[in-house]
Parts: structure tokens; sequence; C-alpha cells
């Protein structure tokens, strides 16, 4: 039997990387995450062979993460909003050198410097690359402390099968909220091994750039098309949570946090003979584009709902593709969004 331990969201992550074998961790304190930080510091400086080190700031951070990921080691760093704004160069020198590792963002209210409260506004910047050039991560996003857990370990299988980053996409609250998890058997012996590919002994294979730079743009672009073949490979890991979805009289479509709060809402509008359905992706890059569009018709009208302007918005238009009316109900800033308030925001619309 697995034990099952109360943590803390930002703990869960740290424990969740170490048993799926992170050995190295670079990164520099920012509200609303720093407990991962702190976590990372105890455990990994008790492991043989481990290396843990706050950076002098989020771009030697993310440097760090570079060289420690182009020697083959399991490597993590995390931030919040404006702290991943700042690594961006390096996740795209990284993405470009095919390089695995796992950024872990908890969001906080933006833009600038914002608040510290909980937030979604980092969508477009997680899913739509971020930094310079024609690049993706996979992003994850986790709705609850035990999925921080499960998507933490994914993070890192994914991160290796396509040497690509992975990025866990939370928020604040997730950080901060406690709940019990359970940690399965991980074997470390099945991670990949990555002689083929990582810096080290050069014998017996062909020598590779660390650093893509080509003057040549036939042959950079060789390069982007072999990403972007890639990223089409990656559209089969495509996730989406449909709950309550066989006669439903209006379709939430909503990810992370506000997935959780819209559960309540469900169980709320069934006491008032209302049905809603429940779309979530959870992953956001790549988007469950046709996951989305094969259930969009189960309902005349669409409800997406998050704590920001609008970002994921575009991509359920885009998957819904005209088969329903598609609504948007957000807030923004750091404020949390109630169960009440998309019940209300739901009986306005079938009103």
């Amino acid at each position: 039997m697995v034990d099952r331990l109360l943590m803390k969201g930002n703990e869960a992550i740290g424990e969740a990387a170490i048993h799926a074998g992170c050995r190295y961790y670079f990164g520099y304190p920012i509200t609303p995450q720093s407990e991962l930080i702190a976590y990372m510091a105890k455990r990994l400086l008790k492991i043989e062979g481990a290396t843990f080190l706050q950076s002098e700031s989020e771009l030697a951070a993310i440097n760090m993460v570079y060289g420690a990921a182009a020697a083959g080691g399991r490597v993590m760093t995390s931030s919040s909003s404006p702290g991943i704004s700042l690594k961006q160069e390096g996740i795209s020198y990284i993405t470009c050198a095919e390089l695995p590792c796992v950024i872990v963002n908890i969001m906080r209210g933006g833009p600038g410097l914002g608040s510290i409260q909980p937030a979604q506004g980092d969508y477009f910047q997680a899913t739509k690359g971020g930094g310079h050039g024609d690049y993706h991560l996979i992003v994850l996003a986790p709705s609850s402390v035990q999925e921080l857990v499960d998507l933490t370990i994914k993070a890192f299988n994914l991160a290796d099968k396509y040497r690509n980053p992975a990025m866990i996409l939370g928020d604040g609250l997730l950080g901060q909220m406690m709940e019990p998890v359970e940690f399965k058997e991980f074997d470390v012996k099945t991670i990949p091994s990555k002689e083929s590919w990582a810096l080290g002994s050069s014998e017996g294979r062909e020598a590779r750039r660390i650093v893509p730079f080509n003057l040549d743009p036939i042959e950079m672009e060789k390069i982007n098309n072999r990403l972007k073949q890639k990223y089409l490979d990656m559209q089969k890991e495509a996730e989406c949570e449909l709950v309550n979805m066989d006669n439903p009289d209006i379709v939430v479509v909503a990810y992370g946090i506000v997935a959780r709060i819209v559960k309540t809402a469900i169980q709320k509008a069934k006491k008032e003979g209302i049905n809603i359905g429940l779309m979530r992706p959870v992953t956001l890059y790549p988007f469950p584009y046709q996951i989305i569009g094969d259930n969009a018709h189960k309902a005349k009208k669409i409800l997406v709902t998050e704590m920001s302007m609008g970002q994921m918005l575009e991509d359920v238009q885009l998957a819904a593709c005209d088969k329903a009316e598609i609504n948007f109900y957000g807030r923004t800033g750091g404020v949390v969004i109630s169960p009440v308030e998309i019940l209300e925001e739901v009986k306005k619309l079938l009103a």
C-alpha cells in the first residue's frame, strides 16, 4: 500500500521531481513558488551526486539548466510569471538544441510585476513560444496537488521522449494549497540512456552543436523543419478530461484550478436542475483540438472561463469551429473565480 502524505503543492512538485530522477536544480526565489526552491535545497543537498544551486538571477538559472541538460542530467528550474519571462531566451536556445528539461511556472497576476495572487495570464507565453523563433514547449496543466505530482513525473518522461523542454503550468493557488498525495513506485532505471546525444565522449558518434547556429539559411531551415516534425509527432500526447458530457445544457471549458472550481459549480447546478458539462485540457500544448472539436456539438453554447482576459479562448474557438456559440467569462489580476460566479454566468447564457 502506498502511503499518503499531506503536502503543499510547491513541495509536492519538488518531491515528484526527485522521485522521477531529477538530480539537478537551478533557480531563483520569487513568490508564490519559493517553497519549491527551499524544498529542493533541503532534499537535493542530502542526495549523493545531486546539485542544488540558487543562482544570482533567472537568466543565470536557465543557462545553468542548459548546461546540465546538455550533459545529460535530469534537470529542473522553476519560477513565477515575470521570472519565466526573464528565462525566455535561454528556453529558446534549449529547445533549438533539442535538450530535455522541466520548467515550472506557478503563475501570478500580471502583466508587469503584477500581484502575488493566482492567475492564468501566461497561457500565450507558455503555449505559443514565449521567446524568439519557431518553437513550442510541452505544456501540462494540473488541477490538484496529486496532479502536480503525476504531471511533474510525466513532464520529465515527455521531455526525454521528445528531447524538448516541458513546462508545468500551475498557479499560486495550486502552489500554496495542501492536499494528501501519494507517490507511486518509479524505477529510475527506466530513464532512457542519453549516451547517443549528451555531451561527453564523442567516440563513435557524430559531433553535434549544443548552441545551434548556422549562417546558411537553408541549413537553419532544416533545423526548423526537424523541430516542426517533432511538434506534429507530439499531437498524439494531447489529453482532455471530459466531465458530465452525456447530455449537457451548456459546456464549460477551463483548465487548471479553474476547472476544479467548475466541478464545484457543476454540483451546485445539479441541485437547480441545470446540467453543466466540462472539457478540461490537461495538455495545453499539444492542445486537444480534436477532442474538443468532437464534443463541441453536444451543447448549443460553450463558456470558456479563465483567470485571464481570454487567452485559451482563441484555441477553443479554433477547436469548436462554429459547432457551438462560444462565450467567455474571466477574472484577472489575481482574482480567483468562484463557483457562484460561474453558475450565475451559466444562468445568464441559458436564460
